[in-house]
């Protein structure tokens, strides 16, 4: 049963781990609602209201592997002190990358990737971070109009998984791509 093993701010904080798989977006992207979905718990807070998420939190996912929530990128109403404070507490958290064996880069199909999701993108290649970009909230297009957003926003990607985190669809793909990540 996935448990919290506790939030932290900076490095020296950070629980022990061995293999971790991270989620990382820009807030209101549903990357709380996914970690709830996926691991069918209320892991962590969602609600209407975006950049709830402030501290690191990790998660023992069945002594298996760590799931560790950031918080989100991109939020506006931060203060500028608040976003030196987050890029400290991403830059401690990143320098872990021994022990990351996936990054969950959390999008909107709506809307593909937007400048800071670039920058993420950009940041996790020059770090050779590996990463699966899963296009969430699937459930809100047609399908003719998911078939236009992939050609148009995901066009020769190939680590795309398309998903709904509400409806839990196509969850099993993300489940796959952990879980060859965490062996």
């Amino acid at each position: 049963m996935p448990s919290f093993i506790k939030s932290a701010k900076e490095g020296k904080d950070f629980p022990e781990t061995e293999k971790e798989v991270v989620f990382v977006g820009r807030s209101n992207v549903g990357k709380s609602s996914l970690l709830n979905c996926l691991y069918k718990k209320n892991l962590a807070y969602t609600g209407k209201t975006p950049g709830k998420t402030r501290l690191i939190n990790f998660f023992d996912i069945d002594g298996r592997y760590t799931a560790v929530d950031v918080p989100g990128y991109g939020y506006a109403r931060r203060s500028q002190q608040e976003a030196v404070d987050y890029a400290k507490m991403m830059d401690d958290y990143f320098s872990r990358k021994g022990k990351i064996r996936l990054t969950v880069m959390i999008v909107d199909s709506r809307i593909g990737l937007t400048k800071d999701d670039q920058d993420m993108k950009g940041y996790l290649d020059s770090q050779q971070i590996p990463y699966v970009i899963v296009a969430n909230k699937i459930d809100k297009l047609s399908n003719n109009q998911l078939n236009n957003n992939k050609r148009l926003f995901f066009n020769g990607m190939n680590n795309v998984i398309y998903i709904s985190a509400e409806k839990r669809k196509n969850i099993d793909q993300l489940v796959y791509a952990i879980e060859d990540a965490v062996k």
